[in-house]
Order: C-alpha cells, then sequence, then structure tokens
C-alpha cells in the first residue's frame, strides 16, 4: 500500500484536500462514464436546478504546471458555467486583459518562494465575455507534486454582501471608499461606478438641495482601463446636464430610489444630448444602466450621490439583483458620510496647519520649511505645528512644536499655542519666560472643565523656540521636551545642540525646573534645522541615530543649493514613504547683518551720556549718507531714550543703530527692570515727555528684556 506524506504545513493540509476534491484525469475524467453508485453521488452533489447549485457549491480548484497551464480543474458547479477550463490551456485565459500582468506575478512569485496568496477578490472571465467575482487564492501544490493548486470561491451573494462592507468600512479617506464600493459593485456588471455631490467629495455638509442642482463628480470607475475621449473619469464634474438627470432620477418624488434604464436605445431617448452620451455610457456597445442613490437615513432623506451600474443589455437586471445592489448601497452609505467628515476635518485642520507655516524669511535669515502629512488610514493630521517670523526689533523666532494627538482637537491647541508664543515673543519676552506661558496655557487647556472633559489632552505637548539675533550672530533657545535641534557651521560639522532636557508642557508630574536658555554662536552660513519626532523616529533604530541621520543629511547642504529644494531633499531621503505620524522639518540659513550696516557703543550713565551718543550717533549717519531730515529725527530720538536711561537706570548704556532695508532700528539698552510705558503728559510738563516724543516720530517702538535689564528699541523710515 503506497503511503502518502503527511503535509507539513497548513497551506499544504489545504493543497492535499483540494488535491483529493479534484477528479483524477481532470474536468474530463470528471465528466466521463461512472457507475451507478457514482452518478447518483454526482447527481446529489450537482443540484440540477441552477440556482440551488450557486447556494450549495461555490467552492472549485485548478492545478497548474510550472508553466502555468491547467492540469486537473473541478469548476463544473453552475455558478463556474461559461469559465473554459480546458486541460492544457493556459490560466491566465481566465482572466481580464488587464489583470493578466498582476495575477502572473502573484503566481511566479509562490512558485518562487514557496508562500502562499490568500484570498484576493478578483474577476474570472466568461467565454460569453462576462465576468465571475471570486475569491482566489494561490498555494503551493501538496508534496510529491509540483506546481500550483488555485482555489476559487464563487461569492455568493450573501457573501460578497458582508465582504464588500467590510472591505469599504476599512478607510476613511473618502475616495478609497468610493472605490471599494465601485470595485464590489462590479459583481453585479461589467462597469461600475461612483458619483458624489461636490460638496460630499469637499467634506462639506449635504442637505436639501434644490431639485435639479446637484453637483456631482466622478470618485470611482472601475475597471481600470483606457476609456473613450469624453467620457468622464475619477476627478471629473459630471456635465450639468447629466448632474440634473442624475439629481431628478434619484430624488424623483422626493423619495431616492433606484431606477434602471435596460438598453441603449433607451438611455439615447433618457440622455437625448450625444455630449451626454459621451460621458456617461462607457462604450458603442448596447448597455443598460442601474442608478442607486447612496441615501442617508433621515428626514428628509439626504442623498450623497449615485452609483452606476452598467451591463450589457443582453442580461437585464433581475428584482433580486437590484434588491442586492441597494442593499449594499444602503449599507455602505454610512461609510461614504463617515468619510465625508473625516475629509472636512482633514481639510480644515490641514489648512490651519498650512497657514502656521513660515511664508518668507527676511534680509538676514533664509527660511524652508516641509510639512509631511501622516497616512491617510492614520487617526488625522496631527498636531505638528511650526513658524518663523520676524520680530519688531529686527530679530528673527523660530519655532517648533508637537501637540499630543490628532485631529480637530490638537489643531486648536496647536493654533492657539502658536499665537500665544508669536505674541509673546514680539512683545518681547525671552524664550524661555515664553515657554513658562505656554505651560501655564497647556495646563488650563486641560484642567478637568474645559479639557478633560472634552476627552482631550494636550499634557506633554512639546515647544522648541529659538531666536536669532542678526547683529551679534548669537541664537538664545529653550526647550519643552523637544528634540534637539541640528547646527551645521559654516565649517560643516554638523551635530545635534546639547540642549538641557526638559519635561513638557504642563507636565505637572514630573519635577518643576525653570526653562533653561541656551545660547551659541551661528555665524553668517549657518545652518539651523527644527524639526518635530515623525521625521527622525523609526521603531527599528534609536532615536539617536535617527538625529544623526538628520545630521548627516543636512551636513550636506550646500551654501548654494537653493534651501526650499534641499528641505524637500531632506525631507524625502528621511522619510521617503508616507508615516503614521506627520513629519516637519524647519531650515534656517543664518545671513545676519553686514558689519558696515551695524554699530555698537557703551557708554557710562553719566549726565553727558545724551551729548556724546548724539556725536557718535551723526558721524555715523553722515557716513551712510543718510538725509538731514532722518538724520534729525534719529539724533532726538537717540536723545530722548539715552536721557531716560540715564535718568531711570543704572549701570552703562548701550545704544545700538542698525541698516536694515529701507528703516534706521534704534536700541538704547540698560540695567533697570521697570517698564516704560507711554503717559499722556502736556507739552508745558516738566517731564514725561520722552516716550510721547519716541511715539510720534517712529513707525513702531517696543522693550524686550535680557538677562541684565532690558532694551527699548525704535524704527525710523530712511
Amino acid at each position: 500500500m503506497e503511503s502518502t506524506p503527511s503535509p507539513s504545513s497548513p497551506f499544504e493540509l489545504v493543497s492535499s484536500a483540494l488535491g483529493r476534491y479534484i477528479p483524477r484525469g481532470g474536468a474530463a475524467a470528471a465528466a466521463g462514464p461512472a457507475d451507478a453508485q457514482g452518478d447518483r453521488a454526482a447527481r446529489e452533489r450537482v443540484p440540477d436546478d441552477p440556482e440551488a447549485g450557486r447556494q450549495e457549491q461555490i467552492l472549485g480548484a485548478v492545478n497548474l504546471d510550472r508553466d502555468l497551464r491547467i492540469t486537473r480543474c473541478n469548476l463544473d458547479a453552475p455558478v463556474f458555467a461559461g469559465l473554459d477550463a480546458v486541460i492544457g490551456s493556459p490560466f491566465i485565459d481566465l482572466l481580464p486583459p488587464g489583470d493578466v500582468p498582476a495575477v502572473t506575478r502573484r503566481l511566479r512569485q509562490v512558485l518562487d518562494t514557496g508562500e502562499a496568496h490568500v484570498a484576493r477578490i478578483q474577476r474570472l472571465r466568461r467565454a460569453d465575455g462576462s465576468e465571475l467575482v471570486v475569491s482566489l487564492s494561490i498555494l503551493p501544490a501538496a508534496v510529491p507534486q509540483e506546481g500550483l493548486t488555485v482555489s476559487v470561491i464563487a461569492m455568493a451573494t450573501r457573501l460578497h454582501l458582508y465582504a464588500a462592507e467590510t472591505a469599504i468600512g476599512t478607510s476613511l479617506d473618502i475616495g478609497e471608499t468610493a472605490q471599494s464600493l465601485a470595485e464590489s459593485l462590479l459583481a453585479w456588471g461589467d462597469v461600475a461606478a461612483v458619483d458624489l455631490d461636490y460638496a460630499v467629495w469637499t467634506g462639506e455638509g449635504v442637505s436639501e438641495q434644490a431639485r435639479g442642482r446637484i453637483r456631482l463628480r466622478r470618485a470611482a470607475l472601475v475597471p481600470d482601463r483606457a476609456w473613450p475621449e469624453g467620457y468622464v473619469t475619477p476627478g471629473d464634474d459630471l456635465p450639468g446636464d447629466a448632474s440634473r438627470l442624475l439629481a431628478q432620477a434619484v430624488r424623483r418624488d422626493d423619495a431616492p430610489q433606484a431606477i434602471v434604464i435596460p438598453d441603449r436605445e433607451a438611455v439615447e431617448r433618457v440622455l437625448g444630448n450625444p455630449r451626454v452620451m459621451r460621458a456617461l455610457v462607457p462604450g458603442d456597445r448596447s448597455a443598460g444602466v442601474a442608478c442607486i442613490p447612496l441615501v442617508l437615513e433621515g428626514t428628509p432623506p439626504v442623498v450623497l450621490g449615485v452609483a452606476e451600474v452598467w451591463r450589457r443589455s443582453d442580461r437585464p437586471f433581475r428584482d433580486s439583483e437590484l434588491f442586492d445592489l441597494q442593499e449594499l448601497v444602503a449599507r455602505t452609505a454610512h461609510h461614504v458620510d463617515l468619510a465625508r467628515q473625516h475629509q472636512r476635518e482633514h481639510t480644515q485642520v490641514l489648512a490651519l496647519q498650512r497657514r502656521l507655516l513660515p511664508r518668507t524669511g527676511g534680509d538676514t535669515v533664509e527660511i524652508a520649511s516641509v510639512y509631511q502629512p501622516a497616512t491617510p488610514d492614520s487617526a488625522g493630521v496631527g498636531g505638528d505645528w511650526v513658524n518663523s517670523f520676524p520680530l519688531p526689533d529686527g530679530r528673527t523666532a523660530l519655532v517648533v512644536g508637537d501637540v499630543v494627538g490628532h485631529g480637530l482637537g490638537a489643531a486648536a491647541t496647536m493654533g492657539q499655542l502658536s499665537m500665544e508664543a508669536r505674541a509673546l515673543l514680539s512683545a518681547g519676552l525671552a524664550p524661555d519666560e515664553v515657554l513658562e506661558h505656554l505651560d501655564e496655557t497647556v495646563t488650563l487647556l486641560d484642567d478637568a472643565e474645559s479639557g478633560l472633559a472634552a476627552g482631550y489632552s494636550a499634557l506633554g505637548s512639546t515647544c522648541c523656540i529659538a531666536v536669532y539675533d542678526p547683529v551679534s550672530h548669537h541664537v538664545a533657545l529653550s526647550s519643552a521636551g523637544h528634540l534637539p535641534p541640528v547646527l551645521v557651521p559654516p565649517d560643516g560639522r554638523a551635530g545635534p545642540l546639547a540642549v538641557r532636557p526638559h519635561p513638557g508642557l504642563g507636565a505637572e508630574f514630573a519635577l518643576r525646573e525653570p526653562f533653561h536658555v541656551h545660547s551659541f554662536a551661528a555665524p553668517p552660513g549657518s545652518l539651523l534645522a527644527l524639526y518635530t519626532d515623525g521625521l527622525v523616529e523609526d521603531p527599528a533604530v534609536p532615536i539617536d541615530e535617527g538625529i544623526g541621520r538628520l545630521a548627516d543629511t543636512v551636513s550636506a547642504v550646500h551654501p548654494w543649493d537653493a534651501l526650499q529644494q534641499a528641505a524637500r531633499h531632506v525631507v524625502s531621503v528621511l522619510a521617503p514613504a508616507r508615516q503614521r505620524d506627520d513629519v516637519t522639518l524647519l531650515l534656517a540659513r543664518m545671513i545676519g547683518y553686514r558689519e558696515g550696516d551695524t554699530a555698537t557703543w557703551r557708554l557710562p550713565a553719566r549726565d553727558d551720556a545724551p551729548e556724546r551718543a548724539r556725536a557718535l550717533v551723526s558721524a555715523l549717519l553722515r557716513r551712510w549718507h543718510t538725509r538731514d531730515d532722518t538724520r534729525h529725527t534719529v539724533l532726538l530720538l537717540v536723545s530722548e531714550l539715552v536721557t531716560n536711561a540715564v535718568r531711570f537706570a543704572t549701570g552703562p548704556v548701550t545704544v545700538r543703530l542698525i541698516r536694515a532695508g529701507h528703516g534706521l532700528l534704534c536700541e538704547v539698552g540698560d540695567t533697570g527692570n521697570g517698564r516704560p510705558r507711554l503717559g499722556r503728559g502736556g507739552l508745558l510738563d516738566d517731564g514725561g515727555r520722552g516716550l510721547y516724543v519716541v511715539h510720534r516720530l517712529t513707525t513702531r517702538w517696543g522693550v524686550r528684556w535680557t538677562d541684565t535689564g532690558k532694551v527699548v528699541w525704535a524704527e525710523v523710515v530712511r
């Protein structure tokens, strides 16, 4: 007695079982003479009633040799009628031409690797040109046979409805959702399309459109093939006549309902317009169409769009098929609406995020930024934010942050923190002071009433603030739990900055310490990279290695390279594929002021300081060939500011003059900690007029705080 080797894997077990299921000698042998008992068993296994056969037997199997030719098969059930699985013929003869390359590649892959390819929805081509939707699995043939065993499961109506609904609900991307629906509908026809209301496509709300005013855009179309010129393909708007026609069809009597147009002649009578025919009818052959509205139940019901199933007119739609089509579309309409809501939220958050991105740099720093949102099947756009803006006193602020979470909650926190940081920096606060305020803001956002009760927490969000002084070529930086920036000095030796670690914002559970200010030199030509963790994090490697890769990539940026192009290149190298987290990068190339455009003097706080300051500034303005009226204004301005510094503060007085663009920036620093305030002193008052004069002479003025005191700055037009 010959022994059969035992299968060594589950797939070999299945292959062996399928091999015993296929009649020896192929389909022809199965159809040959048999004894009476065998005949009776065969009749019991394959009923005469085609409908009964469709329900009872939906499994078939085919054996292939290494040349992908059929050696044995069992596709005799009525559900497989019309499939010409001839012994010795290539298996690809059963496939639609457009599917041959992909399926052949999968067959060869299973032959080469021995790894099964299981349960993929596939269409098989009948001899009459129609198609059968099946679940196709490719397995290595069981030992001692060679080649492949292909199992074919015909998608019975109930099974197909379940599989289709499951597949359609797996994505929150509206295009992918529509595509999944169209692919499922193809089981009932030769061409399937999904047309959505324009408001659904853009994520807007849909409600009670006036009759005939609906605008439709094609969201999905299957199969993927070359379509004739003028035919509406995904992304195209349907012609106005077609939109009105379909709108009236699906909203007939104010109740959405399916309609069927049985053949081409009837389609021509209904459409009437050759241009609309070219846009909607998928070919020249006579075909009928079933139009099924995508409806959200309600009072009144809301139509999201319409699904179209086209097939040859010699295969009219049966009532049972229309019922199944309506059931599938009704089951999945809410998935389309969920995708619409996600699209709306995604669009709003992305618009906010784009608005926060830096627009341009200035004369003293060049800015480039890249924001790459997470994959569409993630929880939505994240809380990454990056900003760069010139401060009123000539410095430049660079800010990057990462708010915990995704979606509108993270976006709202992101927008609030970004705007608050900008306002505080513009008001003259130092980076560490700004982080202290942001820390308090996050704590307030997450108190029991306003934050946690809403089901969202921003605790632990991170932020890094850098302020670049283009005169001293120094950067002051503070970080709250953020990854360290990478600095590339002019000599090209890149590396992360040694920033003292600090917990994230609102981290009350941690030991609270003051935010540290890290100051470092950034000579002209230096490149500073600020980023979020999505750019450098990889579960397979330590975070330090990811930061090192970033430093190596940024150090390769040439000083002459266009910075925006360089930023895109850095992101493409480090994050070539879409990530589960957002990717954000800000590159800042330091330029600074030319040496001849700035001057700084340090004067003792004596009564003659205003006079000495006027003499020094006057000589410089003459060398700069400044207009007389501008020179007089600047001299009066410097005199008032230095007088105030000597009168109300102690220690030395620093005077700095900067020639920037079309203006002159005057700065006077002292060691006092009082805040100058503009009063309403009269012309005859003994004091209080200094800041009033400053206010009237300048385009803008303000105060910023330093480690040793304060600086009052003012800008005038040259």
